[in-house]
């Protein structure tokens, strides 16, 4: 599997690589330029031709392989399932974070006039990768997996805002949106896998399954996935809610259609992934362990000191937002 999963990741991610190049080239080409601030003012650049829009076009769709946006996520739940559990969890923050970086500097530095071309993908790409996340990751047994699925999901609620940045109104709630998302979803999300990490060395498993009647053993860890699932999931207090609430309201308050109609998604799609949150959380409670092995689980100190940090910043948020509102505001600032 791990084979499989490194040769899947390297074909396909030279092959998003291409497109991404090519379309860079396509807009050097029309502009002469390479930094992004000249691109935006460049003569070649400012009415919009063919090749710009190609260039354009190329660019997203090598960034939305970075992010695992659908359609070009099919490479995450093998690699994530294939690699080892700390690679996994470092792919679905720090390489989404890094692809997030460059998709937003490219909106709104480089292509922020040109947004007539790529509001409508990021909408388009939005709808269908919060549903299709949501929607496989309901069928899914293994752990890991289910993750992968829902770090796609997740990845559709944080180009939700980018479909409507192009109106100065909501410019920078569109940008503040998404960064708070991400900084929120990094700390939920290592949190969780911190969880798997630790139940995985005892049970050598990941499966669901393996996590029947962790509460019969080790009642801590239980309560700490538990408030991670529910912070994914959206539910109140945790720091999820304002993750989903500050997206919700930029695409809500662009006052659009296209944005009703992406907040409704957004709304739909948080109950879908409740259900497959809640299902692990079940199994966790409710269901006897495997086999009747009821031996405790020894959480090395690094692990318990990322759990500690990862559980106090997934609370803190949730019940004083200001600590990452801050943050996004710095961020529309700073641009």
């Amino acid at each position: 599997k791990s084979n499989e999963a490194g040769l899947k990741y390297y074909l396909m991610g030279v092959f998003a690589s291409a497109i991404m190049l090519y379309g860079m080239s396509l807009i050097y080409g029309a502009t002469g330029e390479t930094l992004l601030t000249a691109i935006r003012h460049a003569p070649g650049f400012a009415n919009t031709q063919p090749i710009v829009t190609l260039g354009i076009v190329f660019c997203v769709v090598g960034f939305a392989f970075k992010v695992s946006a659908v359609p070009f996520h099919t490479w995450a739940p093998d690699t994530y399932e294939g690699a080892p559990t700390p690679i996994t969890a470092f792919l679905s923050v720090a390489s989404k974070a890094g692809g997030f970086v460059a998709i937003l500097s490219l909106v709104f530095v480089g292509f922020f006039d040109q947004h007539d071309v790529w509001q409508p993908m990021f909408w388009v790409l939005a709808v269908l990768t919060m549903t299709v996340g949501n929607l496989i990751a309901l069928r899914q047994t293994n752990i890991v997996r289910l993750f992968a699925y829902s770090s796609v999901a997740q990845a559709g609620y944080m180009l939700a805002p980018l479909a409507v940045a192009g109106d100065l109104k909501t410019t920078q709630e569109s940008l503040s949106a998404t960064i708070i998302y991400l900084l929120i979803y990094a700390g939920m999300n290592l949190g969780a896998f911190a969880v798997i990490i630790t139940v995985a060395r005892k049970t050598r498993s990941g499966e669901i399954s393996s996590f029947n009647g962790l509460f019969e053993y080790a009642p801590g860890l239980t309560v700490l996935m538990t408030v991670f699932l529910f912070a994914l999931a959206g539910i109140p207090p945790l720091a999820g809610w304002f993750a989903k609430f500050q997206v919700f309201f930029a695409t809500a308050n662009a006052g659009t259609p296209a944005g009703y109609v992406l907040a409704v998604f957004i709304g739909v799609n948080s109950v879908i992934a409740l259900v497959y949150y809640a299902q692990v959380a079940q199994v966790m409670w409710m269901q006897p362990s495997p086999d009747g092995d009821r031996t405790r689980i020894h959480i090395p100190p690094s692990l318990q000191g990322a759990l500690g940090i990862c559980v106090l910043f997934t609370v803190a948020v949730g019940f004083y937002p200001q600590l990452v509102g801050r943050v996004g505001d710095m961020a529309t600032f700073l641009r």
